[in-house]
């Protein structure tokens, strides 16, 4: 039987884990491609509002046949990293902060809700204005989209380390910067990881309007140039190439963080396609 090991540190039985669950998990779109594909053979609606899948595969095909869908995957993929790296190295620090020093926590709750509440979109023209239509005021959308995800999850993991295991610390010579580390940072790391899968997610989530901006590039500008040619062929395929490549992204960061957390519960290590 195979076994675990709690935080403690005391082996216990895990119950067996099932083989790969990703070919189970394609039955549903696989089913819905067939839908898709009979309805559209029998003409149940206009393809205008909902072209065929072999129009939609054609668009597809010649996009990336031309280079085009390259340049755009590419083009966004570049904003993504940017916006979301930064907005990480601005949410982590902060968050680790905040929760060491509760006090400064609730001077700037207030301020921080207020932000939290506040859509990236609702802002957007003061983004053009203060960062132009260039690069900055797209990074601004996505780093606003995907700070609190962040900042909040690890917030809460510092927040909940056990006060016990500083003390423990404390008695053992350690300084308050390596009990930070040796301590509170492997107790947060998987609530942290957390608000960095939720972060990416939600940068994906947040392209489209980043995109909005004068983009000459990307998957949203695609999009969203589709929409004016009455492409809805185009829209699709767009729409397609995002969710798997968000999905695919997520699921190699989820894999990641497995691997840096090996003492989390077989549980909590495994997502919808385990």
């Amino acid at each position: 039987m195979e076994r675990c090991e709690d935080r403690a540190g005391t082996r216990l039985p895990s119950e067996r884990v099932p083989g790969p669950g990703g070919l189970p998990g394609l039955l549903l779109p696989g089913v819905i491609g067939l839908l898709w594909w009979g309805a559209s053979r029998l003409g149940l609606w206009n393809p205008y509002l909902l072209p065929s899948p072999e129009q939609v595969f054609s668009s597809l095909g010649s996009l990336a046949a031309s280079g085009e869908l390259a340049r755009h995957v590419g083009a966004s993929a570049g904003r993504i990293a940017a916006g979301f790296g930064l907005s990480s190295l601005v949410a982590l620090p902060l968050g680790v902060l905040l929760g060491l020093r509760p006090r400064l926590g609730r001077l700037a709750y207030p301020t921080l809700e207020f932000l939290r509440h506040v859509p990236p979109l609702a802002v957007l023209p003061l983004l053009i204005l203060w960062f132009g239509i260039g690069e900055g005021s797209k990074m601004a959308v996505i780093l606003l989209a995907t700070f609190f995800p962040v900042f909040l999850n690890t917030l809460e993991g510092v927040r909940r380390c056990d006060p016990g295991l500083l003390e423990v610390g404390r008695t053992l010579g350690l300084s308050e910067g390596e009990g930070v580390r040796r301590i509170v940072l492997p107790a947060a790391l998987p609530s942290i990881l957390t608000g960095l899968r939720l972060g990416l997610g939600y940068s994906w989530r947040s392209l489209i309007g980043a995109e909005l901006i004068a983009a000459a590039s990307g998957l949203g500008y695609l999009i969203h140039d589709a929409e004016a040619l009455s492409r809805p062929d185009v829209i699709v395929a767009g729409v397609l190439v995002l969710g798997v490549i968000g999905a695919a992204t997520d699921h190699l960061f989820f894999r990641l963080a497995a691997r840096v957390t090996p003492w989390r519960p077989r549980g909590d290590a495994r997502d919808g396609w385990d």
